[in-house]
């Protein structure tokens, strides 16, 4: 999965400034300031900046190896550097190495939660940084809000020796996948295991064994996995509203189509090559 990385990786927030070494991530709402070259991605360094870049509001993200990532917001009238150009997520997301997708994930979900709360949603006023903690506050109402992380679900639902694959309605994303969507208020994760299988499928499941979990910071969201088994009819009603299609595949029936970086990915490999042990 993209998060199992080779070097440290360190989110404990500090209040530090960036140095000319520092790895500069850069955000725009079309992506982030990198450098291609054969398919991997290369960020610039703070040094490498025109001074009016270097002096826009930059915060310590976390630290990668023995470097020391910095984010901000690009102001649209500093030059960029020599080489460099902003890349969607879309694309840099099957990019290398994976050390540099797994920064610019992380760095889209933390710009995406400050540029969503420059003010207060309780009282309207301007928001700032703790001094202490990753956090946001509001100085006039004492509201703080923290980096956003929704919890949902990844489900491989088997049948004997099938596994159920779907393919999601109207999203960019068209290869295939397993059943997920995210816990509602007031619910346990098990229950939404069992929520989202019925609502999108019409199937009913049992046995719930978690696997394992997955950071998607793409969407906010930290995964969980779990492997369940079909209880009752293996009829498949699909919510059209969220898949376009939904079927059983025997282990060697199981497109290649889907993933290289997910849980989802990981969990469809486990059961297609027989290393899983809920079929």
């Amino acid at each position: 999965m993209f998060q199992d990385l080779d070097i440290r990786y360190d989110n404990a927030w500090r209040k530090a400034a960036p140095e000319a070494d520092s790895v500069a991530l850069i955000r725009r709402e079309d992506g982030i300031l990198a450098a291609l070259s054969d398919g991997r991605l290369a960020f610039p360094a703070f040094g490498q900046l025109s001074p009016a870049a270097r002096g826009l509001e930059w915060r310590y993200a976390f630290t990668l190896g023995e470097s020391e990532y910095f984010l901000t917001q690009w102001d649209d009238e500093s030059p960029l550097p020599e080489g460099f150009e902003f890349v969607a997520s879309r694309e840099y997301r099957n990019l290398g190495p994976k050390d540099a997708v797994f920064a610019a994930a992380v760095s889209e979900s933390l710009h995406r939660w400050y540029e969503a709360n420059r003010f207060c949603s309780r009282c309207g006023k301007p928001m700032r940084d703790s001094d202490t903690e990753r956090a946001r506050v509001c100085p006039d109402c004492g509201l703080t809000v923290y980096p956003k992380i929704c919890p949902a679900v990844i489900v491989a639902v088997t049948h004997g020796d099938r596994l159920l694959l779907t393919k999601y309605q109207g999203r960019a994303f068209k290869r295939y996948a397993l059943v997920a969507g995210f816990a509602e208020i007031g619910e346990s994760i098990e229950d939404t295991v069992r929520r989202e299988v019925l609502e999108e499928t019409g199937l009913r499941v049992k046995n719930l064994r978690y696997y394992k979990s997955q950071p998607w910071v793409f969407t906010d969201s930290l995964l969980f996995g779990f492997r369940c088994e079909l209880e009752g009819s293996d009829k498949i009603t699909i919510q059209q509203s969220e898949l376009s299609e939904a079927g059983w595949y025997r282990r060697d029936e199981i497109p290649g189509d889907y993933s290289g970086i997910s849980l989802t990915g990981e969990m469809i490999e486990r059961f297609k090559n027989g290393t899983d042990d809920c079929g």
